[in-house]
């Protein structure tokens, strides 16, 4: 175990004074494994999670079946999180049937999925960009009118497997499609671990100049290249106060084969506790957390900061 009072907080200027940390791990995570967790880990999970003090916990998705077996639970596990409020447990939902699913449970923060890319649209929604968007307005504006709070998530922001770089304004024309459509917040995707810290602040200042307020924005980094906390700590400094980790560093992308895990979200509290930002997050108890999940799962934790706390003299 590592000495106690580490990491030494020392504020750095410039930076916001509490983050907001938007947990994937139980839907993004376990929805990318091989084997199904069944229903009771999963549910023990998002509460263990809820615990730990993060104030959102993406619970799962109402995708069918067929396309995420993983997560083919989801009314079966919502129904076992009903002591949790609904606000904070966001649902993916691809279309109106999800939706359907997804409000008869009660949810009230939903999320949608669409692509910066052609090819990255069609592998994994079977539609253009386009096309994506308009089988999403009718989800948004139900969700609206049903006061649910709605999410954009965009895939590929910053390069993709098939078509590499992915040009600034093309990312900026999706985002400012998401939130025209009624989507309160964006989730900014590095799918693929590719960003660097100047082409986050680049993306960032291009979609301020389209009218996209820093506080809309969420960023969402893979760590295939090693880069997510600078990239993050550079989104930080423009701004940005909604991160999403996946506890444990658990995660992929189904249909991007190059991308491997989140960005831990053990990695991250460790950083953002050194530079004296608040989380809300007891960085000891979500350690415990994903130390048993990685138990459950068979394999250790990818997290460097979960392999730090946990290792045993």
């Amino acid at each position: 175990m590592t000495a106690s009072g580490l990491p030494m907080t020392v504020p750095a200027q410039g930076l916001p004074a509490r983050v907001r940390i938007h947990e994937v791990g139980a839907r993004d995570g376990l929805q990318n494994e091989k084997t199904v967790v069944p229903t009771e880990v999963k549910a023990e999970f998002v509460h263990r999670l809820a615990a730990a003090g993060l104030p959102v916990v993406e619970a799962t998705s109402f995708v069918h079946p067929r396309w995420v077996p993983q997560l083919a639970d989801a009314e079966e596990l919502f129904g076992r999180l009903d002591d949790l409020d609904a606000a904070t447990l966001p649902v993916l939902v691809p279309n109106d049937r999800g939706l359907d699913r997804a409000l008869a449970l009660g949810a009230r923060s939903v999320a949608v999925f669409a692509s910066a890319t052609e090819s990255f649209a069609k592998a994994n929604l079977n539609r253009t960009v386009d096309e994506a968007l308009a089988m999403f307005a009718p989800v948004v504006a139900r969700s609206k009118e049903a006061g649910v709070r709605v999410r954009g998530y965009l895939s590929m922001c910053f390069g993709d497997p098939w078509e590499g770089p992915v040009p600034l304004p093309q990312v900026v024309r999706v985002c400012r499609a998401l939130l025209d459509m009624g989507c309160d917040e964006l989730s900014l995707g590095d799918t693929i671990g590719v960003a660097t810290p100047g082409h986050v602040r680049a993306l960032l200042t291009a979609l301020n100049g389209a009218d996209v307020a820093t506080d809309r924005i969420g960023v969402h980094f893979h760590d295939t290249y090693g880069q997510a906390l600078a990239n993050t700590l550079a989104a930080l400094e423009h701004g940005v106060t909604t991160v999403d980790a996946s506890a444990g560093g658990l995660g992929g992308c189904p249909y991007a084969k190059s991308a491997t895990g989140n960005l831990a979200t053990e990695d991250l509290v460790w950083m953002l506790h050194g530079l004296g930002i608040d989380t809300g997050v007891d960085l000891t108890a979500l350690t415990a957390t994903s130390v048993w999940m990685a138990e459950a799962l068979g394999r250790p934790s990818p997290s460097r900061t979960v392999r730090a706390l946990s290792h045993k003299e």
